[in-house]
């Protein structure tokens, strides 16, 4: 956790206490567009637009880990025309991240189950991860067909394919042996989730991870989330008193 925030152009952030890692739920794409009478994918093509703006705003203000839910397990569910824009907006803005974030000090990892999308935007995927590895910035994880329920039972399965295979002993389980087989190994839990829209729901979002996590709502849906709003957020996180379960 960084003990003062950096200031910017753009940011009263400056000596507060950041959040190490933040997790957003990119929320309010298909009310935004229904409020203008438009496609519910217009929404979701300016929301990228926030994420790209917010995802690289974070990385100046100093977070060291930024996780963003983009695509839930559940997401499928959505009307099929709905789903296939989605595909063809992911694709798109995976095309442009590689050019896009190539002077940006930002690692790009993907997580949930990859292999739910088609191998194109799989080996899109890659791509990014790879030309970004050796960067020291910012780690920004991209949730994918993700949902914690589903990362949890695979990391069950997991852990009881190496216990099986002796790799492991049954009693070497703990709480950090599960965190250790989650997407976010090696990763501090999210010290921050914030979530636009105005929803008081976690919708299946880093369960394991967010047992002490402070929630941030904000009553503004995501496509007009603003580098303000990230900077309200952080400073309400600041004045949080986080005492862990004791007092």
């Amino acid at each position: 956790m960084a003990l003062f925030g950096k200031k910017t152009k753009e940011s009263e952030i400056s000596e507060i206490m950041l959040p190490a890692h933040v997790g957003i739920i990119m929320d309010g794409n298909g009310r935004w567009a229904k409020k203008r009478g438009l496609p519910r994918k217009a929404g979701h093509t300016e929301g990228a637009r926030t994420f790209r703006k917010i995802a690289r705003y974070a990385s100046e203000v100093g977070i060291r880990y930024l996780t963003v839910y983009a695509f839930s397990t559940e997401n499928w569910r959505r009307p099929e025309d709905e789903v296939g824009a989605l595909m063809k907006l992911f694709k798109s803005y995976l095309e442009e991240a590689i050019r896009d974030f190539k002077d940006d000090d930002i690692v790009v990892r993907f997580i949930g189950d990859k292999s739910g999308f088609s191998p194109e935007l799989q080996e899109l995927m890659d791509e990014n991860e790879e030309c970004s590895k050796d960067r020291d910035g910012m780690v920004l994880n991209i949730a994918m067909n993700y949902g914690s329920r589903d990362e949890i039972v695979r990391a069950v399965r997991n852990i009881t394919a190496d216990v099986q295979s002796g790799k492991i002993g049954a009693d070497a389980i703990s709480e950090q042996l599960i965190s250790d087989y989650l997407y976010t190994a090696g990763q501090p839990d999210p010290d921050l989730i914030i979530r636009p829209s105005g929803e008081y729901r976690i919708s299946n979002f880093m369960l394991w991870q967010s047992a002490y996590t402070e929630f941030v709502i904000m009553n503004k849906l995501w496509p007009d989330f603003q580098k303000s709003d990230f900077d309200e957020a952080l400073k309400i996180y600041s004045q949080r008193n986080r005492r862990y379960g004791g007092v």
